[in-house]
């Protein structure tokens, strides 16, 4: 069964469905507008390229007519060189026109709510305080964790899902997901 989320009427209709195949083109179209180019230069993307989100952590807000005007995905990384496991949220994004809608919003709140009813103990994502602080997030538990590259030390946010869940966390944050198919063929070569 896919979750599909209907917002309140006074905004401009759009739903949450789970990503598909069809839609990467037009996500990564979506996130080069919202995003620009230096998006892949990010150290958040340094713990994607390669993999595949997080099972199930792929989602896509559609307008009416269908068309994608928000992402977000999720990605298991692994918190130290033998640290628990938490999801990394990255990108999220919405179309620039739309900015103001309630779009990123609401993939927040249902990308969270997933994570929750799945199981998951913590939340880590690069972004603004001001933003993601009213859906929980903080740099209060992330001073011994790391980032795989440059970034700016108090934009490294988390919300433990369970309370505790970074209790000892330290070290340089690793990918911990799945390998795209072309990333294990490389490997499988080697």
């Amino acid at each position: 069964m896919e979750f599909a989320e209907i917002l309140s009427a006074a905004q401009p209709a759009f739903i949450i469905t789970a990503e598909t195949a069809a839609d990467i083109a037009a996500r990564e179209a979506l996130l080069d507008r919202a995003m620009g180019p230096g998006r892949k230069k990010k150290s958040s993307e340094k713990l994607r390229r390669g993999r595949r989100p997080s099972e199930g952590f792929a989602f896509v807000a559609r307008d009416a007519a269908g068309a994608i005007v928000g992402t977000v995905r999720l990605w298991d990384v692994r918190l130290g060189e033998s640290g628990p496991k938490a999801l990394l949220l990255g990108p999220l994004a919405v179309e620039p026109s739309l900015k103001s809608a309630g779009i990123g919003s609401a993939l927040m709140r249902h990308a969270i709510t997933e994570a929750a009813r799945l199981g998951h103990k913590a939340i880590l994502l690069v972004g603004d305080a001001p933003y993601y602080g009213r859906f929980g997030f903080s740099a209060d538990r992330t001073g011994s964790l790391a980032m795989p590259g440059p970034y700016e030390r108090h934009r490294l946010l988390a919300l433990e899902l369970s309370p505790g869940a970074l209790d000892g966390a330290h070290g340089t944050i690793r990918a911990a997901g799945r390998k795209t198919a072309k990333t294990a063929r490389i490997q499988l070569a080697a």
